[in-house]
């Protein structure tokens, strides 16, 4: 009974992730290539636990707070038509750059580096924005690594001061390869440059975006867990970025994320992209810990 009720949950969170390519698929060719980060590295345990989830909508609400990254986003994705797809494409990403083999990161960073040729125009502001400009880059990966950072020390098992600044520079590897500037060298100035980053204001593109992430278009059995985890993402937004999207939580929005992140924590374990780096890199592991690979959906 628990092992079926397991692997509902499973299938149920992890089909979302599995519209399209899967990472590591390929990444038993390249024995011993420990990657960026490597076994033993903090990026392994917290992109491995299922908090990711959660911090993956907190990147999300809060990079829609910068009116030019969102307007690229409005101007140029088709994240309306393939939700599904476009959240495969993040989760491909941030999970290749942080498990997969130096040629897999490589490969990754590429397919970012040309789906941003061309993402360029007028925010709602009348300011000029590209893609490809370092601090844009650096908007969109400094928000990325603080919400991954927060919604493990909130909801995950535990890091210490100076295990979050080891993720922060970890993770700022990836940063670097994708030209971003400026990337904060410590948890706590990162916390700082993301809660006082003078960019912000709100915008059209904002709204629209936090109110498709409040409803966004995902199959009914989904739809609850996934509110209780947005309520729980607004909970760590910082204040001040919490009054730019103009979203408040809801009450008991903490309590109710925290016990849906140890159910599926105990449903889901460690994430098989994990594994599949331990196992390349040779090292022992407990396969208990780890869930399989789902499918891929077309």
């Amino acid at each position: 009974m628990l092992r079926s009720i397991k692997a509902r949950i499973t299938d149920s969170v992890a089909g979302l992730f599995a519209h399209g390519t899967q990472p590591l698929q390929g990444t038993a060719r390249f024995p011993g290539d420990r990657g960026l980060c490597g076994p033993g590295s903090v990026s392994w345990k917290v992109i491995g636990d299922v908090s990711a989830f959660l911090g993956g909508i907190r990147a999300l609400l809060i990079q829609s707070a910068h009116p030019e990254v969102v307007a690229g986003v409005e101007d140029h994705s088709s994240y309306r038509e393939d939700p599904l797809g476009r959240l495969n494409r993040t989760s491909y990403f941030v999970t290749t750059a942080t498990f997969g083999a130096m040629p897999e990161v490589e490969s990754a960073v590429g397919r970012v580096r040309a789906a941003h040729r061309g993402v360029a125009g007028l925010s709602s502001r009348n300011l000029a924005y590209s893609a490809s400009t370092p601090e844009l880059a650096a908007w969109v990966h400094n928000t990325l690594t603080d919400s991954f950072l927060v919604a493990y020390r909130e909801f995950g098992l535990g890091l210490t001061a100076e295990e979050a600044d080891r993720f922060v520079a970890e993770q700022t590897r990836i940063g670097e390869m994708l030209d971003a500037d400026p990337l904060p060298a410590t948890a706590a100035e990162l916390g700082e440059w993301v809660r006082s980053h003078p960019a912000l204001e709100p915008s059209p593109g904002m709204r629209s975006a936090v109110e498709f992430l409040r409803r966004p278009p995902i199959p009914t059995p989904q739809r609850w867990g996934y509110r209780v985890l947005m309520q729980g993402a607004a909970v760590t937004i910082p204040p001040e970025v919490r009054t730019v999207l103009e979203v408040e939580p809801g009450p008991g929005a903490r309590p109710a994320a925290a016990a849906l992140v140890r159910a599926l924590r105990w449903a889901m374990r460690n994430s098989p992209a994990w594994k599949a780096s331990l196992e390349r890199c040779g090292e022992e592991y407990d396969a208990r810990q780890f869930r399989r690979f789902t499918e891929p959906r077309r």
